[in-house]
């Protein structure tokens, strides 16, 4: 059995919006939408979403997912305690914040597949300054035994490079037992997630840590400054896999591919054009500058001329 935890509760002040954060759009879909299209991918049975800031518009926008309310932000292992739905279930439990649009499915799999013969695998990145971030403490036979925070780390332990990527892999029936023993005696009087590290490997249990090879691949998104990052990388790693397949992009810095679009061989796409949702591109196509193609198929070997607007499902023969 595969479950997730999305967290989503959060206003996102820094994004000085009126929307969650999480319902902020990159090229075109919400981020919470590539989260949950990667969970789906690699056959996670049950998604539930922590809501809590404008719940109901996340709802309205998923409705085929399962969703609890954190009505006050008490930390991110309070965020987990509300998903109760999913407390007895058996197999393995992923948690993932909802800032996260650029995770892949094959990131996703290798992490429910780490943690078979573990109660905690957390996913982490190797940093050249740990800065801010928690660090990775292993014993001696490279098993964790929790994560210290930046402003809590000793001097050698800021010596970490290994930090916390801020996602979680438990097996489901040890993270409800390890939630009830969390507290909030700390000075922001909240209910730390990562504080499970440290009491399942002090029980005994395997406390494992992956470490991700694309650092970008785990960004959260907090302004407009990252969600651009997150765009530019979104559209990058999308171009690049459609040039590795033999699609001529003459300026991929100024062109945009949906997730979802489908694209024929030997087609030539020039600057400046968007191609969104469930379009399909057949092949010997030529799609000229500066032109918009939204779920609309263009046939083989048509030459789609500059500055068109083509919308709403138009097949062009």
């Amino acid at each position: 059995m595969r479950n997730a935890i999305i967290l989503a509760a959060g206003k996102g002040t820094r994004m000085k919006s009126e929307t969650n954060k999480v319902m902020h759009p990159i090229i075109d879909r919400p981020m919470l939408a590539y989260i949950v299209e990667a969970l789906k991918a690699i056959g996670t049975n049950r998604i539930v979403v922590v809501v809590g800031y404008q719940a109901e518009s996340i709802k309205e926008a998923f409705p085929d997912l399962e969703f609890a309310l954190q009505e006050q932000q008490l930390g991110s292992g309070h965020a987990v305690m509300q998903a109760m739905q999913l407390e007895g279930e058996d197999g393995e439990t992923l948690i993932i914040n909802g800032d996260g649009p650029c995770i892949q499915p094959e990131t996703l799999e290798k992490l429910y597949e780490a943690n078979k013969d573990s109660s905690l695998t957390l996913l982490s990145a190797i940093l050249d300054d740990g800065a801010h971030y928690g660090r990775i403490v292993r014993d001696e036979n490279g098993n964790v035994t929790g994560i210290v925070e930046a402003k809590d780390a000793t001097l050698e332990q800021r010596e970490i490079r290994e930090i916390n990527a801020g996602m979680y892999c438990f097996k489901n029936k040890d993270l409800f037992e390890g939630l009830k023993k969390l507290t909030n005696d700390n000075v922001q009087h909240e209910y730390y997630l990562t504080d499970l590290a440290h009491i399942l490997a002090g029980e005994g249990k395997k406390v494992n840590a992956m470490i991700i090879e694309d650092r970008d691949e785990v960004m959260g998104i907090n302004d407009c400054i990252e969600l651009n990052k997150a765009y530019e990388w979104m559209t990058d790693h999308i171009n690049t896999r459609w040039m590795k397949e033999g699609v001529q992009i003459v300026d991929p810095k100024r062109t945009v591919i949906g997730k979802d679009v489908k694209i024929g061989h030997d087609v030539i796409i020039e600057p400046g054009v968007s191609i969104l949702g469930a379009s399909e591109i057949g092949d010997h196509a030529h799609i000229m500058h500066n032109s918009v193609i939204i779920d609309s198929k263009i046939e083989k070997n048509k030459k789609i001329q500059p500055n068109c607007y083509i919308n709403e499902n138009i097949i062009v023969k």
